[in-house]
């Protein structure tokens, strides 16, 4: 068994082969649990410890919901628990063959090449690794981020955060309580109806005392080195800057995928599975995870997509043995 990936999602499906015998490899790109690893250092869990957990082992947790540091402690001690064979740091370039004889080709982290041969596919990579544009000039500048850990970097800066769901919203109450200028920007007219529910009077406080100014119906037009210009209802405005964290959200790798034969449905956006199995349109390679939604990501979380190991395992122990 080869399977890409090594989050929750991916560890939970290398469990499930081991109790039914098979012999899984995961292959990941960065560290386990990659995508939680590069979550803001002091982010807190909307859900609860049990909802979180994967292979029958207990999450403990200090206060009603779990943070960062105690999910990565929880999910390595899962992986060592289940003496999960992790490759870390390898990056999956193509996977060649077909059922039953596949062979993935990888790049480590010192450019060395490698191949794993395996009889099946898990495809377990997540969402987090590509984030959506802006589509404006000057978006590759080195002050654009699309990734937030801290706010400490960001003292006495000019700080333009860009979206009004939750993780702009922890970001730019981090970075004005850490002494950083901050302005926002929202296409919409509101803050996310969604917005954990301790945070949202407390970002709408500092909007209407004027702490954080907030541009609604607004977008970025272009980013320069000093400065941003914003499309505002009034007309463009240009305001001082020196960093932009656009926190638009992120969508799965949808060129991997298709790469690999995943087939998407025109209407949903959705990658074609078998709903009892999880097995894709290309025979032998199975999805799971957040990716089972293509675009739709909002629809699986940790909470529901551990439970793709068990059935994609079940199905695949049925075949091979």
């Amino acid at each position: 068994m080869v399977i890409v990936g090594a989050g929750p999602t991916g560890l939970a499906c290398g469990i499930e082969c081991k109790k039914r015998g098979l012999n899984p490899i995961l292959l990941e790109k960065g560290c386990v649990v990659n995508s939680l690893y590069n979550y803001p250092t002091n982010m807190g869990f909307f859900t609860t410890p049990e909802l979180l957990e994967i292979g029958d082992i207990p999450m403990t947790s200090l206060n009603e919901k779990p943070v960062r540091g105690e999910a990565l402690k929880y999910y390595r001690r899962v992986a060592e628990h289940y003496k999960l064979d992790i490759r870390q740091y390898q990056r999956v370039n193509r996977i060649e063959g077909e059922d039953g004889s596949f062979l993935a080709h990888t790049t480590d982290a010192d450019g060395v090449d490698h191949q794993y041969a395996a009889k099946k596919v898990i495809l377990a990579t997540g969402y987090y690794d590509v984030p959506n544009l802006l589509h404006c000039a000057g978006e590759k500048l080195p002050k654009v981020l699309h990734y937030y850990k801290e706010p400490h970097p960001y003292y006495n800066q000019d700080v333009l955060v860009i979206g009004a769901k939750n993780s702009a919203v922890i970001a730019a109450l981090e970075l004005w309580w850490t002494g950083a200028r901050v302005t926002m920007v929202h296409r919409g007219d509101a803050i996310h109806q969604n917005v954990k529910y301790w945070l949202k009077p407390n970002i709408e406080n500092r909007i209407k005392a004027g702490d954080i100014p907030m541009h609604w119906r607004s977008t970025v037009k272009e980013v320069r080195p000093n400065s941003v210009v914003l499309a505002t209802p009034e007309g463009d405005k240009e305001i001082r800057n020196d960093w932009v964290l656009a926190m638009t959200g992120y969508q799965p790798d949808t060129k991997f995928l298709e790469a690999h034969g995943i087939v998407f449905d025109a209407e949903t956006k959705r990658p074609k599975t078998n709903p009892e199995t999880l097995e894709s349109d290309r025979k032998g390679m199975y999805l799971a995870g957040v990716i089972v939604a293509g675009m739709h990501t909002h629809e699986i979380f940790i909470e529901n997509g551990r439970f793709h190991g068990k059935q994609i395992a079940s199905a695949i122990a049925a075949v091979l043995k």
